[in-house]
């Protein structure tokens, strides 16, 4: 293994978190805060540790060949975001009174991977720099930690492709450019204007800037964070919840499809199956919750009805978790809905977790193409999505990803309930699902006005590897653990 490109790159990625630790250092500066404080001098240890470690992987990774392979494009993808999840815990655990590493670990790990469930009940009493931390965590890892480099690394060259291939749930034959760098280059050129577009709104919806600052992060990241302690709930303003709904779908959907439709490019839009499919269940299932909302409340449907369930349907497909109310309390029936919600996810391609809307599409075709085979074994017409026939391979890694996927749920709910016996069957599942498929919120206790806090430290610590796995897509995280890989392939 060519164990010198992925010391570089670790390193690279530490460079790049000590250079967000100064970021928060100045924010915390200028609202107030000064060098004498703890908060400061945490980042300042913070980034003492990353340029240690960064240099000692880069002097490691000096000689070498430069090439990437899939094995070590793996490699560096499950290491960089272990380390990058264990690094960007050093301010929680050295800033926050009484808190566990295990506490600090699982912020750390739902900030990166735009998770958004916390373990903290008080963290908008958090210092100014520490909010900001939350929130630029999840901006960061909204397109990747691993993406934002290959954009700028040349050097990897053909590497290239296969590291953003296997770190995004896109695929680099999404992009026409020569170059998968300039793919990279062109969603963050997206990624960044989307951005400011919500800063402003933000802004000039009623937030204050460093609110509006915020809320931008972990917005277009689908993550979730919120400086408020009741989420956007607090506001209390229709017009910040249409805001807020406009560009959680924006996150949502697809980022090439919406790159190609910023550019016109007729053909290209014609690939728009899992952007329709999505949207369709939006529509239906805010309408759903809707009429359910109805039901409970006694009252005649309204706009103000109709725009809670559409944002939290919104924000539960995208796996923002943003609230707007308390969906704790609401039917059972609309539970199931906001749950079925959490399996799907939202669009290949975008910042969000889930199955992803285009897996669920396949699954449900091959579903139905296996019953009508029962009784026409001579069809020959295949399972189509954008207009393109699927082979047998596809269909057969969608249905390995699923069945994994399921496993992996299973499991994790049996370890999750022998730890914690307290936890009811719907909160143990809850949890799973909002962590693996980086959702936020649960059920009950673990509800949108509730937190992990109260969790075991070892369920913190797996809940933490569920995220990572979740927002990985499974693979990157599983083959680290499987060193038969490695030998037999090396």
């Amino acid at each position: 293994m060519n164990t010198a490109i992925i010391y570089r790159l670790l390193g690279m990625i530490l460079i790049a978190l000590s250079g967000a630790f100064t970021v928060c250092i100045l924010v915390g500066m200028f609202s107030g805060e000064k060098l004498s404080d703890a908060s400061i001098q945490a980042f300042m240890v913070s980034i003492v540790v990353c340029m240690v470690s960064a240099g000692i992987l880069l002097q490691r990774g000096k000689s070498g060949s430069a090439k990437l392979f899939r094995r070590e494009a793996l490699c560096a993808i499950g290491l960089s975001w272990l380390m990058a999840s264990t690094v960007g815990a050093l301010p929680y655990f050295l800033i926050v009174e009484n808190c566990t590493f295990a506490d600090a670990l699982f912020e750390s790990t739902s900030g990166l991977t735009t998770t958004g469930s916390t373990t903290f009940a008080n963290f908008y009493e958090f210092p100014k720099s520490l909010l900001f931390w939350r929130s630029l965590s999840q901006w960061f890892g909204g397109l990747g930690v691993v993406v934002f480099f290959v954009a700028i690394l040349s050097s990897l060259g053909a590497g290239a492709k296969i590291l953003f291939s296997n770190e995004s749930s896109g695929t680099s034959s999404d992009f026409d450019h020569g170059r998968i760098q300039s793919g990279a280059f062109y969603l963050m050129l997206y990624y960044l204007g989307l951005s400011t577009a919500c800063l402003l709104a933000y802004k000039f919806g009623g937030m204050t800037w460093f609110q509006a600052i915020n809320h931008m992060m972990t917005t277009v990241s689908t993550g979730g964070f919120s400086t408020e302690p009741m989420s956007m709930e607090q506001f209390q303003s229709p017009l910040l919840e249409l805001l807020c709904i406009l560009f959680m779908i924006l996150g949502g959907t697809t980022v090439v499809f919406v790159i190609n439709l910023l550019q016109m490019r007729k053909s290209k839009l014609k690939e728009r199956d899992e952007v329709v499919c999505f949207l369709v269940i939006l529509i239906v299932s805010s309408l759903l919750l809707t009429l359910y909302l109805v039901e409970q409340t006694g009252t005649l449907p309204s706009h103000e009805s109709f725009r809670t369930a559409t944002f939290q349907v919104v924000s539960i497909m995208t796996t923002t978790g943003y609230s707007s109310t308390d969906f704790d309390t609401w039917l059972p029936a609309a539970k199931i809905i906001l749950l079925i919600l959490m399996l799907i996810g939202s669009c290949s391609g975008s910042t969000s977790g889930g199955i992803k809307v285009v897996r669920a599409m396949i699954a449900v075709r091959s579903v139905l193409h296996s019953v009508v085979l029962a009784f026409r074994p001579n069809l020959t017409k295949p399972i189509r999505i954008n207009g393109r026939a699927l082979n047998e391979s596809n269909i057969q890694s969608v249905v390995t990803f699923t069945t994994l996927t399921f496993i992996i749920i299973i499991f994790s709910v049996f370890y999750v309930s022998s730890i914690e016996p307290s936890l009811t069957p719907m909160e143990t599942f809850s949890c799973v699902q909002a962590t693996l498929f980086n959702i936020g919120p649960g059920f009950h206790s673990l509800g949108p006005t509730q937190n992990f806090g109260f969790l075991n430290g070892l369920t913190k610590v797996y809940l933490s590897l569920l995220m990572i796995l979740g927002r990985l897509e499974l693979y990157a995280i599983l083959a680290l653990f499987h060193p038969k890989i490695w030998k037999q392939y090396s």
